[in-house]
């Protein structure tokens, strides 16, 4: 069996979704300053490199996830369904093109994201995807998928499979990706960072910008 394993931010959506997540939480004042008063501190010590841009990530997330508080699980994926429904109209065309031609060809196709799980679930309902995995919370329970948890996540999902890697594709925008982009055949850099292009063109990886 071949696969194809699709990033969100940059790759399959064109632009990082933080900042789209940011806008949309500003239309609930109250959760809004109840979030950035759990991150303002967090975040400035990140710009004066007194922590780390990973763990300020994952802060960010669960900072995020409480700030909508005790309200039901059901009213929090309605607030990320609204924002997937917009979302799913600004993907990649290309990205949507490659997605269509791995389901032609038999693939099976894998979106694996940092990306709240509701989220994309909600983007990702009418594309042909056998496996949609991102980061998950129950009851504040953060389950974070980014950097090595993503190909340790891969590799849970398919163990029962007979995976052909060599000719396998993987696409990413990012430096972190590389843990994924690493057991294929076939790795394609999406508007890559800096750090992955240097990568990808030492490597003669397929470049997308």
């Amino acid at each position: 069996m071949r696969v194809a394993i699709f990033d969100f931010d940059r790759t399959l959506f064109p632009e990082e979704t933080f900042p789209l997540l940011m806008k949309h939480l500003k239309t609930h004042p109250q959760k809004y300053r109840s979030f950035m008063s759990r991150i303002l501190p967090i975040y400035a010590a990140y710009k004066c490199k007194l922590y780390p841009e990973q763990r300020m990530r994952e802060h960010s997330m669960r900072s995020y996830i409480s700030a909508f508080g005790k309200v039901p699980e059901t009213e929090v994926n309605q607030f990320f369904s609204q924002l997937g429904s917009m979302m799913s109209e600004k993907l990649s065309e290309p990205m949507l093109a490659r997605l269509q031609q791995h389901r032609e060809d038999g693939y099976y196709i894998m979106l694996v994201s940092g990306a709240f799980q509701p989220l994309l679930n909600s983007v990702a309902a009418k594309l042909p995807f056998d496996e949609v995995i991102g980061t998950n919370f129950h009851k504040k329970n953060l389950q974070y998928i980014n950097g090595s948890r993503k190909r340790e996540v891969v590799h849970e999902r398919l163990s029962h499979m007979e995976v052909d890697w060599e000719n396998s594709f993987a696409y990413g925008d990012s430096y972190t990706d590389l843990n994924v982009l690493e057991l294929v055949g076939n790795p394609v850099a999406v508007q890559p960072e800096p750090r992955l292009l240097e990568v990808a063109s030492r490597r003669q990886w397929e470049i997308l910008a």
